[in-house]
């Protein structure tokens, strides 16, 4: 039986991947995604934590894109691409811890409120909801400036603001799951809570969980470069920081646009690589969506 569910996994695995690697878009976006992360991974290899620092910056200040300093470099001298490519282990960090912590809080709200009926759904609903009318920004830009600034409080003030969405999304799923005629036959069987979520809607509820997870990953990050272009950063060099340094130092007033450019880009590119990737999956994972393409 165990070797049999395996090899049904194995083949829903490579069904899955047969359909994803014809989406162009969405492989284009896998590897986008692929590179960003390696290079992020890979970036203590070559370079540390001192090319952020101004007492590092030795080159000549607002200096245009040349073969020496390929995107140019700052008020300070120091390198633009140096700061992009260490800016991204801050920004991609940030950008999955804050949309796993919003994913697991929208999941449990979602599921509980979708498999508890009565008061107890209705009273989570109602949290939502309140939840959901907070301006989500403003609310993250309160708890940043409360709890202080450090890539902890960055992660949790998006975190908390950003669930609501997300388990109204899978609340509506778990009610359409539990609706279904074996979810009878499984509570006549006696399944009790425990067995009917986790053997029966996590199931069914994890190929949409999966899409959404890389829209939110996207929108985390686009949240974490406005928080710290606001003044709400983690203390680190972001692709968020950058601009907001770009603005304190006027780089659009010194003609150096590449400050902008460059970092403006990065999150442009992978926030498009990470929607290209969820819009994929749901393309692929939403039977409705695979019929109609």
């Amino acid at each position: 039986m165990t070797n049999l569910a395996a090899a049904r996994r194995r083949l829903a695995l490579s069904r899955f991947w047969f359909e994803f690697r014809h989406h162009r878009t969405g492989m284009i976006g896998l590897v986008t995604l692929v590179v960003a992360v390696v290079l992020a991974l890979i970036a203590p290899l070559f370079i540390d934590e001192n090319v952020t620092s101004v007492i590092s910056g030795t080159g000549t200040r607002w200096a245009p894109p040349s073969l020496s300093e390929p995107f140019g470099t700052d008020e300070s001298g120091r390198s633009i691409l140096l700061m992009v490519w260490w800016g991204s282990r801050t920004s991609l960090l940030i950008g999955f811890l804050a949309a796993l912590l919003s994913i697991v809080i929208g999941l449990v709200v979602g599921v509980a409120a979708g498999h508890f009926r009565g008061w107890f759904g209705g009273a989570l609903m109602r949290v939502t909801d309140w939840f959901l009318v907070l301006p989500s920004l403003v609310t993250a830009l309160v708890l940043a400036a409360i709890l202080g600034g450090s890539t902890f409080t960055i992660i949790m003030a998006i975190g908390i603001t950003t669930w609501p969405s997300t388990a109204r999304l899978i609340r509506a799923q778990t009610l359409a799951v539990e609706a279904r005629p074996y979810i009878e036959r499984s509570k006549a069987l006696g399944g009790g809570h425990w067995h009917i979520t986790t053997r029966h809607v996590l199931p069914n509820v994890a190929p949409l969980l999966l899409a959404s997870t890389t829209l939110e990953v996207a929108s985390a990050i686009v949240t974490e470069s406005t928080l710290a272009f606001l003044g709400a950063s983690a203390n680190k060099t972001s692709w968020g920081t950058m601009l907001r340094y770009s603005y304190d130092f006027g780089a659009a007033t010194q003609g150096a646009w590449w400050y902008i450019l460059i970092p403006g880009l990065a999150i442009l590119a992978v926030v498009m690589a990470f929607t290209l990737v969820g819009r994929a999956l749901e393309a692929v994972l939403n039977p409705r969506l695979r019929r109609a393409s």
